[in-house]
């Protein structure tokens, strides 16, 4: 009896599966994210808030060579631990254009369609309500925590088509890329040329290494610090250290599938053998995929919950909510994140679809379509630190943050209504006119246009 079918299903290879690494990991550190953010509020609003505050407020300062570096435990989680959060989102852009969601011109354009509407309405609609206020804030708005909203979609699960996750991990990473750029362009001031320049060349130097073959960790993680502390030094924030660096990782395996023994990937009968299996499973998929598998768990059950914990912490005053309900920039980011963020992915998803340049997600209806908008309404990871690069004000931060958790739940309960809500999915005919089953495909048909409803 041929038992390799089971050896290529394995354990150990599905383990390295880096799509379903990605939501295993990111589903259940939403619950993480979840409990440090609710545990934040209830720290910030009981008898002991006071020291809430002074834990994140405490400076802790690191020498090197004359060097010193003095940051408070909140920044060193914002701009250090973050840096790794999002050299992990480096290297998921990167594999999704080499080789996952992004990396076929049709394939892409309808998750780049729906993220880019995602983006510009929020934005649009917090300028409209609070542009004249505070108007730095409106990219809070344009950001989905992709953490949650695959939480939102393990939820539904049972209830929606496959190709619906990949629209909306297509369209989060999408997101994430619109979210560094702003970050770099917009909420990077004053710039330092000298330190800047000493981050591009150690970009350029981990470029160099690359080339020449060299894999050892150490060199990497020493040149990632530098281009971490250039930017820093020249008023750029550091995190787009993290992201560089990603996006410079090898995509391709250092030992081609058909050079690997599947009987050897699977050897683990003494201590020897499974140091082996380890060394050839590490070298049979790239460094991106095994990265991404060595530090996704620390992300998102780590790293993310404390940066959640150190940042929700928002004093409920009655003073303060009445406030909060009278700002703009409460409603700005409240309205961009419930309203805009699902129209904007479901009006850039019908005119992608509709003019031809990508297909509806198979399978899904427009209920659907409208509950992954909803989803990618919770914004709650990027947004919060967006909004601590866009406001000095504590108020106006307080305000923003309110708005933030309150429309991600709310989002987050729109969403799953929208998706668990049993509809008829449809089907592609098997007979008739060869127009008319391409157009069904697109997800239309003569008499009723983008898909079938119950």
């Amino acid at each position: 009896m041929d038992r390799s079918p089971k050896r290529r299903r394995s354990p150990f290879i599905r383990l390295l599966s880096p799509l379903r690494d990605f939501l295993a990991a990111e589903a259940s550190g939403a619950i993480l994210l979840a409990v440090a953010a609710l545990a934040a509020l209830v720290w910030a609003n009981s008898p002991w808030r006071d020291s809430y505050e002074q834990l994140w407020t405490s400076c802790a300062a690191i020498s090197v060579a004359g060097h010193s570096l003095d940051l408070d435990l909140r920044h060193w989680i914002n701009d250090g631990l973050m840096t790794v959060f999002f050299l992990v989102v480096g290297l998921e852009i990167k594999r999704e254009l080499t080789q996952g969601h992004l990396a076929g011109r049709r394939a892409a354009m309808l998750p780049i369609a729906a993220a880019i509407g995602g983006m510009v309405v929020p934005a649009l609609i917090y300028l409209a309500i609070a542009g004249g206020t505070a108007p730095r804030g409106w990219a809070i708005p344009m950001a989905t925590d992709i953490a949650l909203a695959v939480g939102v979609l393990a939820v539904a699960r049972n209830r929606i088509p496959a190709s619906l996750r990949s629209y909306l991990l297509g369209l989060a990473i999408v997101d994430d890329i619109g979210a560094i750029v702003i970050i770099a362009a917009v909420y990077s001031t004053g710039v330092r040329w000298g330190w800047l320049a000493a981050a591009l060349v150690g970009l350029a130097v981990t470029a160099a290494v690359r080339w020449f073959g060299v894999f050892s960790t150490p060199v990497y993680v020493v040149l990632g610090v530098v281009v971490w502390y250039g930017l820093l030094e020249a008023g750029i924030h550091p995190t787009l250290a993290g992201v560089a660096m990603g996006l410079l990782a090898p995509a391709v395996p250092r030992l081609r599938a058909e050079l690997v023994d599947v009987d050897e990937l699977t050897n683990l009968s003494d201590v020897v053998a499974a140091h082996s299996t380890s060394e050839l499973a590490k070298h049979s998929v790239s460094v991106v995929e095994w990265l991404q598998h060595v530090l996704h768990p620390w992300t998102s059950y780590l790293i993310v919950p404390a940066f959640a914990l150190a940042n929700s912490g928002i004093q409920l005053s009655g003073n303060g909510v009445s406030a909060a309900l009278r700002s703009p920039i409460t409603w700005g980011v409240f309205a961009g994140l419930v309203v805009g963020k699902p129209i904007g992915v479901v009006l850039a998803t019908r005119l992608a679809t509709r003019s031809g340049i990508a297909d509806v997600p198979e399978g899904a209806t427009r209920r659907q379509v409208l509950g992954i908008g909803a989803a990618a309404g919770i914004g709650f990871t990027v947004a919060l630190f967006i909004t601590e690069l866009a406001f000095t004000d504590p108020a106006q931060q307080s305000n923003a943050k309110l708005a933030i958790l309150i429309a991600s739940v709310l989002a987050a309960a729109v969403s799953i209504a929208l998706l668990c809500f049993k509809t008829a999915q449809p089907t592609v005919p098997s007979t008739g006119d060869p127009e008319q089953r391409a157009a069904h495909s697109l997800g239309r048909s003569a008499s009723n246009p983008v898909v079938t409803e119950p």
